[in-house]
């Protein structure tokens, strides 16, 4: 049984295959793959993209969904998140989706071993599904020899599990990552170059992922308000210029605080575009664990 706790659980291999079967299901409508396969979504957090992204893969793929709404579920009864999981597999879905505040919630569950379990984002480390997605957007713009292109992450590093999983992700890719935010924001350890001053990386970049400001996260305040913040770190057209830059982007986007609005609608802004790709890259996952991983044996990684 494969799970996707993190980018790391797959081979090379595998990483492919979720790209070329993205490409394909963009390119024209699969056959329902998952007729027949029920999956559970699991959401201990706010999502809109995420969760209507992984709905929309599962049914265009023939799947049928099942939400439960941990507010009104039985862990608010004292009832113990492994012991809820346990109960949910006993239903015996063929998967479920999780996000969680705590890092490790979806390696616990893992590890149970009962389900494939997908990490939908889990803490300040890891999402990997955004991590691939991401990653095929890299691809579809720039092709497949990505080796050498430089990505800078601008914004709350600190606190972001995009930017843990895209770090990872890319590097393993050959891709090159430099970290732009003020030093509260930036991890406490990293080996990456870091900067504090977007004008610093203007024109040594191809891409720039910029990541929603959590100022609300740190105990310290840093800025008085968001708009201190746009100051300094909102992509905008005076800072892009004529540049060729790809500008990318999570979500949720705080317009004219995160990217302005002129950037949203100029055709370098490829936030849409990942939004759009999520759902193909989230149908390749969903056909990688429930079909084509039972070919691979227990531990592909090995085979």
């Amino acid at each position: 049984m494969q799970h996707l706790v993190d980018t790391d659980q797959l081979s090379d291999a595998q990483i492919r295959q979720i790209l070329e079967d993205a490409s394909r299901f963009k390119t024209r409508k699969p056959a329902p793959l998952l007729s027949g396969k029920l999956l559970i979504t699991l959401f201990f957090e706010n999502s809109t993209r995420t969760r209507s992204s992984f709905e929309v893969a599962a049914k265009r793929l023939g799947a049928d969904m099942v939400h439960l709404d941990p507010s009104r579920s039985s862990t608010k009864k004292g009832e113990t998140l492994e012991d809820t999981f346990a109960n949910l597999c006993a239903m015996e879905p063929d998967g479920v989706i999780i996000r969680h505040s705590e890092n490790d919630t979806p390696s616990r569950l893992a590890e149970m071993d009962q389900v494939p379990v997908i990490n939908a984002g889990a803490g300040n480390y890891a999402h990997p599904t955004q991590a691939l997605l991401d990653l095929y957007t890299l691809y579809e713009w720039f092709g497949e020899e990505i080796e050498g292109l430089r990505v800078a992450i601008v914004g709350d590093i600190v606190n972001s599990r995009v930017a843990a999983s895209d770090i990872r992700l890319f590097r393993r890719m050959g891709i090159e990552v430099s970290l732009v935010a003020p030093k509260p924001f930036m991890p406490p350890v990293s080996d990456l170059p870091q900067f504090e001053r977007l004008e610093d990386i203007m024109d040594e970049v191809d891409v720039i992922i910029s990541l929603r400001a959590q100022l609300e996260r740190h105990k310290k305040p840093i800025f008085d308000d968001y708009s201190a913040y746009a100051e300094h770190y909102c992509i905008t057209e005076d800072r892009l210029e004529d540049r060729g830059i790809v500008i990318m982007h999570p979500g949720p986007v705080m317009r004219n605080i995160d990217i302005s609005d002129e950037i949203l609608e100029d055709p370098r802004c490829m936030v849409l575009d990942q939004v759009r790709n999520g759902v193909y890259v989230r149908m390749a996952v969903l056909k990688l664990l429930l079909l084509d991983a039972k070919e691979y044996g227990s531990d592909p990684l090995h085979r």
